[in-house]
């Protein structure tokens, strides 16, 4: 069925199609073609419009061969006509964002000589890359303002249906990509372009535009930006983020950076701190692990099961127990709910293959690892209790 598209009438929020098809695609999701739709496909950059045919719920809206499909939550009841309503602030949400960029594209271009490559306007954030590898502070700040004195102009938005031979009248920003079916959208002396999506009627409208974030994208620069009650959106999601620092480090705005900077110096010598006296205690733990050390078939053998340390910690102890003592063999075992970890080694004065050891260890808990003859770890699930795998460790290596 061929549908009329209303959607460049973007101020079309209800409207009434009188024939309509149901049917399911290859992955047995329901879509309704109309003869006639406001919904806007997802297409340019711009993600579709939402809304409900005949109270239900239109979750996707794309063109499919030709065909504008509206995916639905369910089937529609059988009438005779299709009654579509629009989620409003939504799609003027999509024309603000839509708008916006147009007037940002053509700010950085006409200013600064840099074009558009690319469009996304997300759920929160809308970007544009450029051809340009890097953007200064004061490259921004003079397409930003150039940009919020358009919008407060207050120009109108046009559009209007061309054919290619008309397009000669019209200086466009970027190449079409369309020979035939040319929508041209026009903010006089500011920007004509090719497109497709929708725009409120005048540049008032956007209301403002606000630069987030600049960062490199491969030899491009990507621009992160957004328009309309997104600004003051923005604008009060970091107020309250600033007015929670100033609480929390006690220190007005104007000092925050100094503030965080303290805090973080000072928890990067805490954690300095804690990390020594780990060290402390492990060197402690070694030296007690060495006094109670047993002795199996004349082989002086370090052996524990923890519940407290993980793997990190253990390969740490069980070197400073060999670096203590070279003739010694370690066996640690980490016992934890989903998963045990295991450490073994032996002192550079001894010549068991503690790598051989553990891989013939590892079957009875599913598990990986490995290592070198003189020290190896590994871990796997809990299917043997730790106590058990430990006596297999022992008999692996000494028997």
């Amino acid at each position: 069925m061929t549908t009329k598209l209303f959607y460049e009438d973007p101020y079309i929020a209800t409207f009434t199609s009188e024939k309509w098809e149901q049917a399911t695609d290859d992955a047995n999701r329901s879509y309704v073609v109309l003869n006639q739709t406001a919904f806007y496909p997802t297409g340019g950059g711009q993600p579709y419009d939402s809304g409900k045919l005949n109270g239900v719920q239109v979750l996707d809206v794309e063109e499919v061969d030709g065909e504008v499909r509206h995916y639905v939550e369910g089937k529609l009841p059988e009438e005779e006509h299709v009654h579509g309503v629009i989620n409003w602030p939504r799609r003027f949400d999509h024309m603000q964002q839509h708008a916006g960029q147009h007037i940002l594209s053509a700010a950085f271009e006409d200013q600064l000589g840099y074009s558009t490559v690319s469009f996304h306007l997300g759920q929160e954030v809308c970007t544009i890359d450029l051809n340009v590898a890097t953007l200064d502070h004061e490259e921004v700040r003079t397409a930003e303002n150039y940009a919020n004195n358009v919008i407060l102009q207050n120009l109108p938005i046009e559009t209007k249906w061309v054919s290619e031979e008309e397009l000669s009248n019209y200086t466009l920003r970027k190449q079409l990509a369309v020979a035939e079916d040319i929508r041209l959208v026009m903010i006089p002396d500011v920007d004509y372009s090719g497109c497709g999506g929708t725009h409120p009627s005048s540049t008032g409208q956007v209301q403002a535009i606000s630069i987030l974030k600049i960062e490199k994208q491969k030899k491009q620069t990507r621009v992160h930006f957004v328009c309309g009650e997104r600004v003051t959106d923005a604008l009060r999601e970091k107020q309250g983020i600033m007015l929670g620092l100033t609480n929390a480090l006690s220190a007005p705005q104007s000092d925050l950076v100094e503030a965080a900077e303290r805090v973080l110096l000072q928890s990067k010598e805490y954690e300095k701190t804690i990390e020594e006296l780990n060290e402390k205690l492990l060197s402690y733990e070694a030296k007690e692990l060495l006094h109670g050390a047993d002795t199996i078939h004349d082989q002086k053998v370090v052996q524990m099961i923890s519940k407290q340390y993980g793997m990190k910690e253990l390969q740490k102890l069980a070197k400073m127990v060999l670096k203590k003592d070279p003739h010694v063999i370690v066996f640690f075992i980490s016992e934890g709910e989903d998963k045990l970890q295991i450490v073994c080694g032996r002192g550079e004065a001894l010549s068991y293959d503690m790598n051989l050891s553990l891989k013939e260890v590892l079957p009875f808990i599913n598990g990986k690892g490995g290592g070198k003859k003189d020290f190896a770890q590994g871990g796997g699930e809990p299917v043997r209790s730790a106590e058990e795998v430990l006596i297999e460790l022992v008999k692996a290596t000494l028997d």
